[in-house]
């Protein structure tokens, strides 16, 4: 009998810390993939961003691109009339 709940003190914590030291894994596994994802996600974000802002800033006010389209509209109004 002693012998018995000497070996479950001694196997059942050696047991207990393997299910934690699993279960830390996986956790750490499932956050990590989470966060990477979120990494991934923002700088998409931010890409998309910086690309809207370089293509409004390209067709604004005052550029080439601005006289080039406003020279062809007013072409097209012309040819309507």
């Amino acid at each position: 009998m002693n012998t018995a709940r000497l070996l479950a003190w001694l196997v059942l914590p050696l047991v207990g810390l393997v299910l934690l030291g699993t279960l830390a894994v996986w956790l750490f596994k499932a956050l990590l993939g989470l966060a990477f994802y979120l990494v991934v996600g923002a700088l998409v974000a931010g890409g998309a961003v910086y690309l809207y802002r370089r293509a409004k800033r390209a067709v604004g006010p005052g550029t080439r691109n601005r006289r080039r389209i406003e020279a062809a509209a007013q072409t097209y109004r012309t040819r309507d009339r």
